[in-house]
C-alpha cells in the first residue's frame, strides 16, 4: 500500500507525474499499470475535499462536476476506477438539447438512440472522481506519492529532475505536467503560449427540479448574458454551469441562489418546474480563459490536462480532452522501439502530433461558438439561430458531431 511522504533526499521513477487532481492520478496509475516506476508529485498542502470523511450517502452534492465522454469511460474502465465510483452518485446524459436566443431561437437536438449507445455522456462529480482515483493509488504497484513544493526543473540527454524545496530530489526519464492552467512545469520548460481572458465566470452551484429531468442536459446560449448549461444529476437534481459575463457574474455571487433560481425560471420556463437549491447551498465562480501553449512537449516532459490546453466549457469537454491526453501519451510510449526510453524526443514528438488535430478542433470550435454566441448583432443572431434549426435536420452531420464529443 502506498501512503503520501515526502522526504530528503533523491528518488528515481521512470516518471515523474507532477499534480494532484484527477487527470495528474489518472496519468499515475496508467503508467504503473503499464509497468513504469512513478513519482506523484503533489502540493504539501493538498487537502481532502470537502465532505471526505463522511459516508457516501450523506456527502454534499460537488458543485464541481464533469461530463464524462466515451473515451474517458474507456479510460478509467480499463484502469478499474469506473467500477469503484459511487454510482449511485453517477448520472448517465440522454440527450442534450441546445437552445438559441432572441425572439425566434433556434433549437439542435442530439440523443444517445440516435447515437447508437447506452448514454451521450455521465455526469460525475469531481469528490466522487477523485476518491475512486485515490483509492486505486493506495493499492497501485510502484507508485511514489510524494507532497512538496517543486522549486527547479533541469531537463538533459541524461534525463530530468525535479528539486524540491528542503533539498530533495526527484529523478526520472520523462516528467508529465498535469499540474493546471497555470503549470509550474510548462512554465519551467520555457513552452510559449497564447493566453485570451473571456471576461467571464463559470458559475457552478445545484438545484432540486420540481419535474424530472429524464437524463437531459439542457444549453441556452443568452447572448448578452452568456451560455447556461443545467446537467442531470441522479434523482431529480441538477448541476447549473453558468458561463456568465464578469458584471454578471458579480451579480451572480451576491445574489441568494433562491434569486438565481428566480432568473433559471426563465429560461427553464415549465420544463424542469420549480428550482430549489440543495442543502447545504454552495456555490463557486471559475475565470475562463483560452490558453493556447505552442507545443505540448519539451525535452524530456510532455504536458497533459489544463497545463495542455484550457478551453472554454461551454461544450463541457475540458476534461476530456484531458483523459484523451493520457490515453494517447500512453498509447504512443507503448508503441515505441525497445531502444528508445519513454523520454525521447522522437517518442513524445509522436505524441504531440497524435494529439494536435483533436485538439485544435476543441479549441476552435469553443472559441467559435462563444464568439459567434457572444456578439449582439442582429443577423448574426438570425444566422446562428437558422445554422441551429438547419444542423438539426442534417442527421449524418450530427452523427459525426456526436461522435467527435463522445470520443468515439
Amino acid at each position: 500500500m502506498n501512503n503520501p511522504t515526502s522526504r530528503i533526499g533523491r528518488s528515481e521513477s521512470d516518471v515523474c507525474i507532477v499534480g494532484n487532481g484527477a487527470i495528474a492520478k489518472t496519468a499515475a496509475l496508467g503508467f504503473a499499470q503499464a509497468g513504469h516506476s512513478v513519482t506523484l508529485l503533489a502540493p504539501a498542502s493538498a487537502t481532502a475535499p470537502a465532505g471526505a470523511a463522511q459516508p457516501a450517502a450523506e456527502q454534499p452534492w460537488d458543485v464541481r462536476v464533469y461530463a464524462l465522454n466515451h473515451t474517458a469511460h474507456t479510460l478509467l474502465s480499463s484502469l478499474k476506477v469506473w467500477g469503484a465510483l459511487d454510482m449511485a452518485r453517477v448520472a448517465a446524459v440522454d440527450s442534450m438539447v441546445v437552445n438559441g436566443d432572441g425572439a425566434q431561437p433556434g433549437d439542435l437536438a442530439f440523443d444517445a438512440f440516435g447515437a447508437h449507445v447506452g448514454a451521450l455522456a455521465w455526469i460525475v462529480e469531481d469528490r466522487n472522481l477523485n476518491q475512486a482515483l485515490d483509492a486505486a493509488l493506495k493499492f497501485a504497484p510502484n507508485v511514489h506519492i510524494v507532497r512538496g513544493r517543486a522549486e527547479r526543473l533541469v531537463c538533459d540527454d541524461a534525463g530530468a529532475t525535479v528539486h524540491l524545496e528542503g533539498g530533495a530530489d526527484i529523478a526520472s526519464a520523462l516528467v508529465v505536467g498535469a499540474d493546471g492552467g497555470q503549470s509550474w512545469v510548462r512554465g519551467q520548460s520555457d513552452i510559449d503560449l497564447d493566453y485570451r481572458p473571456y471576461h467571464q465566470r463559470a458559475v457552478v452551484t445545484n438545484f432540486s427540479c420540481e419535474k424530472p429531468h429524464h437524463g437531459v442536459a439542457w444549453q441556452w446560449f443568452t447572448g448578452a448574458e452568456g451560455v447556461v448549461a443545467l446537467l442531470p444529476l441522479p434523482g431529480n437534481r441538477v448541476s447549473l454551469v453558468w458561463s456568465a459575463p464578469d458584471a454578471l457574474a458579480d451579480t451572480l455571487m451576491q445574489e441568494t441562489l433562491s434569486e438565481l433560481a428566480v432568473r433559471l425560471a426563465v429560461l427553464c420556463e415549465d420544463k424542469l418546474g420549480a428550482l430549489r437549491p440543495l442543502l447545504p447551498e454552495a456555490v463557486k465562480d471559475v475565470p475562463l480563459a483560452l490558453i493556447r501553449p505552442h507545443t505540448i512537449v519539451a525535452p524530456r516532459v510532455a504536458l497533459v490536462g489544463d497545463a495542455a490546453h484550457v478551453v472554454h466549457p461551454l461544450a463541457g469537454h475540458g476534461m476530456n480532452l484531458g483523459f484523451a491526453d493520457v490515453a494517447e501519451l500512453l498509447k504512443t510510449l507503448a508503441a515505441r522501439e525497445e531502444r528508445r526510453s519513454i523520454g525521447d524526443a522522437r517518442v513524445l514528438a509522436r505524441y504531440a502530433r497524435a494529439r494536435k488535430e483533436d485538439v485544435l478542433l476543441m479549441q476552435v470550435a469553443t472559441d467559435g461558438l462563444a464568439r459567434l454566441f457572444g456578439a449582439e448583432l442582429e443577423p448574426i443572431r438570425v444566422m446562428r439561430n437558422f445554422g441551429l434549426n438547419l444542423l438539426n435536420k442534417l442527421p449524418t452531420v450530427k452523427r459525426r458531431l456526436m461522435a467527435h464529443a463522445m470520443g468515439k
